[in-house]
């Protein structure tokens, strides 16, 4: 490319095509050699362009989208790409600028779909969260959809923003997005609206619908979801629960990691907001929904063999309303190749395979990660040593014994938890 080349114009376009323009940026479409878009797009635009003027429609072809115009650029010719409202904004502009060279490039911005929606119904946008569902068809939601979902992140939004707006795509409709709420019981939290045709003549702002209704509604494409909350999160406490907090099985005992066990073995995981963590034997699942609070980024992936504490488990989640949580009823390691590698691992029980999980653990762990155990037994800690030994891992014991206040008439006296021992091993460093 020639040191004089003018940059590419990555031009944010509105649906009312050039009336949306300045006159400057109409000038830049009307007199480039090249104009990239999708077609739709290009054909807002085909009677301000010249006749010598190429067009190339990058629907499925996004990839090839840079080498167009370095090609154009080094043989002397302007290139405009045509970007849906501001580049920037969920647009094409920041995959361009990850893939051109500095100054090869400028982008014209303009209002955003989300800010036209936000302004037709008079509503502040500076809190907003913005989210994309443009990526593929998702597929409906169903109960226990993880990270792998398309609307995932959606939800998530959800459970920690109180204002979004979102960029919807054809087949991820705002009647999908309803729908996955009412399965999640979000239906009745949220007040939405649906700004349908932005800047066509036939625009449409429909507010008069509630979450269930949209569930079973059409609404005309291309279209901005608004979501708001009806009175603003709670905002939970993150770990430390009083263990009553739980449903436990009684009265053949509680299964349970107890507070002060629960808290340091939180504390050794050296947990991130975005990391990923297995809980092996999750009993009641204090431990498990404990850190999916703390990893609001992340995701917690939940074993357990018992088919009475699975149930339990699945009922917290639902009370806690967690749901960066999956959890599957099976022994341990069954199904833990399905899971992605972890950042942490936490093991509370073992079903007798307690070597093989240590082993496991250890391996699809990052080198420095750590693996936090809990055991009350001599036989299961003299397994995990000698087990952690072989693998030439870094590792540590400490031994708990708390105390509780128990009321003794008007007086009070101290009575001990059973002790339990706390194994953490570190992956081994290359």
């Amino acid at each position: 490319m020639t040191p004089m080349a003018e940059p590419c114009r990555i031009i944010g376009v509105l649906d009312n095509g050039p009336r949306g323009l300045t006159s400057e940026a109409l000038d830049h479409v009307r007199s480039t050699d090249l104009v990239i878009g999708a077609r739709r797009t290009l054909d807002l635009f085909a009677d301000q362009l010249g006749p010598e003027t190429r067009t190339r429609d990058l629907a499925g072809r996004l990839a090839q989208v840079p080498d167009w115009i370095r090609e154009a650029q080094g043989q002397g010719h302007t290139v405009v790409v045509l970007a849906t409202g501001d580049p920037l904004c969920h647009g094409i502009a920041g995959f361009l600028q990850a893939r051109l060279a500095p100054r090869t490039f400028e982008v014209v911005p303009n209002i955003s779909m989300v800010q036209l929606a936000c302004a037709r119904l008079a509503l502040a946008w500076q809190d907003m969260k913005i989210v994309s569902v443009h990526q593929g068809d998702a597929g409906e939601w169903h109960r226990g959809a993880g990270p792998v979902h398309g609307l995932y992140a959606l939800l998530r939004a959800v459970d920690r923003y109180d204002h979004l707006a979102v960029l919807t795509s054809p087949a991820n409709t705002p009647g999908r997005i309803a729908r996955m709420l009412v399965t999640e019981g979000l239906d009745g939290d949220l007040k939405l609206a649906v700004a349908e045709h932005l800047a066509w003549d036939d625009e449409r702002i429909v507010v008069d619908c509630s979450i269930a209704d949209a569930a079973n509604r059409l609404f005309a494409d291309p279209n901005v979801l608004l979501l708001w909350r009806k009175a603003l999160r709670r905002r939970d406490l993150l770990f430390g629960l009083a263990d009553d907090d739980y449903l436990q099985r009684r009265p053949e005992r509680g299964l349970i990691t107890k507070r002060e066990v629960r808290a340091l073995s939180l504390a050794r995981l050296q947990l991130r907001a975005d990391s990923i963590v297995w809980d092996i034997g999750a009993g009641s699942g204090s431990l498990g929904l404990e850190a999916a609070r703390l990893c609001p980024d992340g995701h917690v992936y939940a074993i357990e063999k018992d088919a009475e504490d699975a149930r339990i488990c699945e009922q917290n989640r639902r009370r806690l309303q967690v749901r960066n949580y999956s959890l599957i009823h099976d022994k341990a390691p069954a199904g833990l190749d399905a899971w992605p590698n972890p950042d942490a691992v936490f093991i509370g029980g073992t079903g007798g395979e307690l070597a093989e999980l240590i082993r496991l653990g250890l391996k699809r762990l990052a080198p420095g990660q750590m693996l936090v155990m809990n055991f009350v037994t001599f036989e299961n800690l003299g397994t995990a040593i000698n087990t952690l030994k072989t693998c030439e891992a870094v590792w540590d014991v400490t031994q708990l014994q708390a105390s509780r206040s128990r009321s003794v008439l008007d007086m009070h006296r101290l009575a001990a938890e059973n002790p339990v021992w706390v194994v953490c091993a570190r992956a081994k460093m290359v």
